[in-house]
Order: structure tokens, then C-alpha cells, then sequence
């Protein structure tokens, strides 16, 4: 259920992203700092729409941060050539904020979904090499896990259907494209 690459001697510390909503801008995990379309606020996250200007694969992204639900949905509009059998990425994530500024911290696992039909848990790998060499702690570790189980059961239950299965926790994304 999850692809496994070998990541020796590539272990890095969690990422961290930065959307600062009264600046309008999206920070990435190497500093480089974008602007930003659309943010909207919501009781249960935050959305983020954006153009990735310099990207081959995809020439816009949709985001939503979920903190309670430790996750963060992105729709990435693949370019012709680039397109991958998927419908949304999520990103196991903690979510921490301060007034108009939004910190996401990457807990390395990632869930491929195709909607309505199944999906994928990525990089499980990246996760063991990272506690195991420290950068992230064994609750934290832990905790990364359980998200993506919770998330995994939920999905399923639900045919694979984001929205369906977010409804049930009442949460209700609008997007572009979706």
C-alpha cells in the first residue's frame, strides 16, 4: 500500500511552510517566498490558491489546512504530460498559529488519493529514517501514524470520497476546480 524508496543518506529535518494571510504570501521550506492568489479563512483551516510559476509539473495549486485533522489537501492542476493518476495529496502536517500567520511542519507521510477509487500512503520510509536519526521524536512519530490511519479508515469507509468523509466532520471545502 505505500511506496518504499531507499532514503539512506537523504534524511532531512521536517519541513516548513509559512502562509502569512495579511501579507499574502506563501513561504516555502527553502525560504523562497510567493505570492499568494486567494486565502480564506475558516473555523477548521485555511485554503490557499496559487500559481507555481517556475514548475514544469504543475502550473497551480489549491491547499487546504485542516490543523485539527493534522492535514493539509492540495490539488495540484498538472501541466499537459505531467498529469499523475491522482486526484488530491495530503500531507500528514502539524498546523500552529500566530494571528495572520499560518506555520505548517511536514511529518513525512503523504497520502496519494484517487477519488472514489483508492488510495496511496507514501514515504513511510522517510518517516522511520527521520526518528530514528532524531529529527522527529518517537510521540511524533507516533502521532504522524495515527493520522494516517485515521485518515486512511475514514477515506475508506467513505468510497474514497474526500468531501464525503469530511461532511461527517463537518467540514465542507470549496475549491476551483472541485
Amino acid at each position: 500500500m505505500g511506496r518504499m524508496a531507499d532514503h539512506a543518506g537523504s534524511v532531512h529535518p521536517p519541513k516548513i511552510e509559512t502562509f502569512d494571510v495579511d501579507a499574502r504570501t506563501n513561504t516555502d521550506p527553502k525560504g523562497t517566498v510567493r505570492a499568494v492568489e486567494e486565502y480564506r479563512v475558516e473555523p477548521f483551516g485555511l485554503y490557499v490558491a496559487r500559481p507555481t510559476p517556475g514548475r514544469a509539473q504543475f502550473s497551480y495549486l489549491e491547499s487546504w489546512l485542516l490543523p485539527e485533522l493534522g492535514l493539509r489537501l492540495t490539488d495540484f492542476w498538472f501541466t499537459p504530460g505531467h498529469e499523475r493518476d491522482q486526484d488530491f495529496y495530503l500531507d500528514v502536517v502539524t498546523v500552529d498559529r500566530d494571528g495572520g500567520k499560518w506555520r505548517s511542519t511536514d511529518w513525512y507521510l503523504d497520502i496519494v488519493l484517487r477519488e472514489g477509487r483508492g488510495l496511496e500512503v507514501l514515504d513511510t520510509d522517510e518517516l522511520l529514517a527521520a526518528a530514528a536519526a532524531g529529527l522527529l521524536s518517537p510521540a511524533d512519530a507516533r502521532r504522524a501514524l495515527e493520522i494516517t490511519y485515521r485518515t486512511v479508515a475514514g477515506l475508506a469507509v467513505h468510497g474514497y470520497k474526500l468531501h464525503d468523509w469530511l461532511a461527517t466532520l463537518d467540514i465542507r471545502l470549496a475549491w476551483r476546480r472541485h
